[in-house]
């Protein structure tokens, strides 16, 4: 029977941020996630690395100035899918005065103290973006915070994790697990069993049922299941400025740039078990009517292209408004003595850096903390790799050079190999999207299936015909690895 110092339960985000800074440290990590990494709350972000702008309403201070310091490491360490973004916020006076949102804005410079990014400022009329209706342009501040290519985030994890030693186990689910002695011994859906010196539930809608059902252990916290979905539509404002836009109800909406599309969400809905993350006919009229209350170009649901939704599970801090429940992370761990394990609630995409340090410190293991320094897979981008890249325009279409640069940065180079021309690509499954990238994709980065490849691994599902994506899936079926 093989033996790991950690076993992680779960594929996204803080699964993978888990098992790279475990493996940073020296442990022998083995990650189980039962479909595929990011397969769902992780890839239905708002795609935003960000410190919570609209979370000091809530007095939580801590949240933001911790969320602002993982944005300057991300923004570092990972900076081909990691860039800064400016978002316009138009004023809406009978939401919030004037006075409260330059307070708030200029609290957020104040805990971003010696960031990368500009300050805050007011935008005078007619400076930006006659996308919007005139009564919104009266009056606007402009501020900075970043964008992540969510699902790409945790595959990076996930694969620094690997390079430093884990197992990654995709498509592996974890079934039940005991302790015998100073272990768990875990039975995995392969067929395998496996000892560990400690245990983390990272699965996040799932943690109460591995808890309860896997595992036979009672949660002493509360969790809040708390649905987010997201429309793309038509770009509904060109330019590369994203908006936060106020409403009636007293949350915001983001409108964001997305490749050729606008990116319009979130909502804030209680549900009961994570399968409800389907996104519901109300939640796509209240995102439309969300951005119609601002732009002068007018959406509609018949003009959706694309949506998503996913289930956030949330530690349950008392709040009674689904919109008011903490974003902050909570770790349980095990009382008594024994094998621990450690239970993970809650938590943002721009926070799960730093929950994986407390995480691990939490469990006992020590070792030098590396993820904080370390470049993630293709972040470590320097003038010659740019050079190089307008080298490469001479053969590859600027876009696709672009597109594949901000995917994987310096690993780039391993996934064009030695080509020198479109034919030593391969096949063209459409898209941009050709064999060299797709294999690559199945050798290193755990992508098996065509949606793991057009809709997480790229977004390139939003180019590709149905026909195209159906070719792609024909071909994966007919792989092997040379």
């Amino acid at each position: 029977m093989e033996s790991f110092d950690l076993l992680v339960i779960g594929g996204g985000i803080n699964g993978a941020a888990i098992a790279r800074d475990a493996a940073g440290r020296g442990k022998k990590v083995l990650l189980v996630e039962k479909e595929d990494l990011a397969a769902h709350t992780s890839s239905a972000s708002s795609k935003l690395i960000h410190g919570g702008l609209r979370y000091l309403e809530y007095y939580e201070f801590r949240l933001v100035r911790e969320a602002l310091r993982e944005r300057e490491i991300l923004l570092r360490t990972a900076p081909h899918i990691v860039r800064p973004l400016a978002f316009l916020l138009p004023h809406a006076s009978e939401m919030r005065p004037w006075w409260m949102v330059r307070a708030g804005l200029l609290l957020y410079d104040l805990l971003s103290f010696r960031g990368s990014l500009p300050r805050s400022r007011r935008v005078l009329e007619g400076a930006f973006s006659s996308a919007l209706k005139e009564q919104a342009r009266s009056r606007m501040a402009l501020y900075w915070d970043a964008w992540v290519d969510d699902a790409r985030l945790v595959v990076l994890n996930a694969l620094d994790a690997a390079e430093r030693g884990a197992e990654i186990a995709t498509r592996t689910e974890f079934v039940s697990a005991r302790r015998e002695g100073e272990v768990w011994r875990a039975e995995l859906s392969d067929g395998r069993e496996v000892a560990a010196g400690a245990i983390v539930n990272a699965a996040g809608p799932w943690v109460a049922q591995v808890l309860g059902r896997r595992l036979n252990e009672q949660s002493r916290s509360g969790m809040r299941l708390i649905k987010g979905s997201h429309i793309v539509v038509p770009w509904v404002s060109e330019g590369v400025h994203a908006y936060i836009l106020q409403q009636p109800d007293r949350r915001v909406v983001f409108a964001l740039p997305y490749d050729a599309f606008t990116l319009i969400g979130t909502t804030d809905i209680a549900v009961d078990a994570p399968e409800e993350a389907v996104i519901e006919p109300q939640e796509i009229a209240y995102l439309c009517a969300a951005a119609n209350r601002y732009f002068e170009r007018q959406t509609s649901p018949s003009d959706v292209i694309w949506s998503y939704s996913g289930v956030r599970a949330l530690y349950d801090n008392g709040a009674a408004d689904a919109k008011a429940v903490t974003r902050d992370y909570h770790l349980e761990l095990s009382e008594g003595a024994g094998p621990k394990l450690l239970s993970v609630y809650g938590g943002k995409i721009t926070t799960a850096r730093a929950l994986a340090e407390e995480a691990l410190d939490r469990l006992g293991m020590e070792g030098r903390k590396v993820t904080g320094s370390s470049f993630l897979p293709g972040g470590d981008i320097l003038p010659a790799f740019n050079s190089w890249l307008d080298a490469l325009t001479t053969w590859l279409p600027a876009e696709t050079v672009f597109r594949l640069s901000r995917c994987y940065g310096t690993r780039m180079r391993e996934l064009l190999g030695g080509a020198t021309n479109l034919r030593s690509l391969g096949r063209h499954f459409g898209g941009g999207l050709y064999e060299a990238e797709v294999r690559y994709l199945l050798e290193r980065e755990f992508a098996q299936t065509a949606e793991d490849i057009v809709w997480r691994r790229t977004k390139l599902g939003l180019h590709m015909t149905t026909a195209e994506q159906q070719g792609l899936a024909r071909w994966l079926g007919t792989y092997g690895p040379s």
